[in-house]
């Protein structure tokens, strides 16, 4: 994935995870909203494109196998919370952001029109929330969420005396 620049690259990455929206100027003579500059952690974007995601009906879970194998484990422990951003790769850049997600669909739902509503859902919360301009949303579905799949834990305790 590429993201065309906008502006030529300066010092706008802070160890490849943050990226200046704003630049601002320095000075008591300066207005307010000028002084000082904003920068948004690549994390940032990657929480809020996960959220937005989400919100669609029919996405069941997001990730690879792997990841919702790893992200079901750490739920489990005590004190550990779900992982908005599993299944959600961004590539920022000075004032562009390019994304990568990946779905579990659940079974009957037109998959094309999920990730129709996952791309403009991401799009508008990402625009919106953080000023960048989202130049393409890529959805993977790589599951399927079948009805009969639920949880098997509770056949697990029926085997236990």
């Amino acid at each position: 994935m590429t993201i065309q620049e906008q502006a030529p690259a300066t010092s706008a990455r802070e160890n490849g995870t943050a990226t200046t929206v704003s630049s601002g100027r320095s000075g008591a003579s300066e207005p307010a909203p000028t002084r000082g500059k904003t920068s948004i952690a690549d994390v940032v974007v990657v929480k809020i494109a996960g959220m937005a995601a989400r919100e669609i009906p029919g996405v069941h879970d997001m990730g690879g196998g792997l990841s919702r194998t790893l992200g079901a484990v750490r739920d489990r422990v005590p004190g550990g919370r779900p992982h908005v951003g599993r299944g959600v790769k961004v590539e920022v850049g000075e004032r562009q952001a390019a994304i990568d997600v990946e779905l579990v669909v659940e079974y009957g739902v037109p998959i094309t029109d999920v990730a129709r509503d996952v791309r403009e859902n991401v799009i508008a919360a990402v625009e919106r929330i953080t000023g960048l301009e989202v130049v393409e949303v890529n959805v993977a579905v790589n599951d399927v969420h079948l009805p009969d799949e639920d949880e098997p834990a509770a056949s697990a305790d029926a085997r236990v005396a």
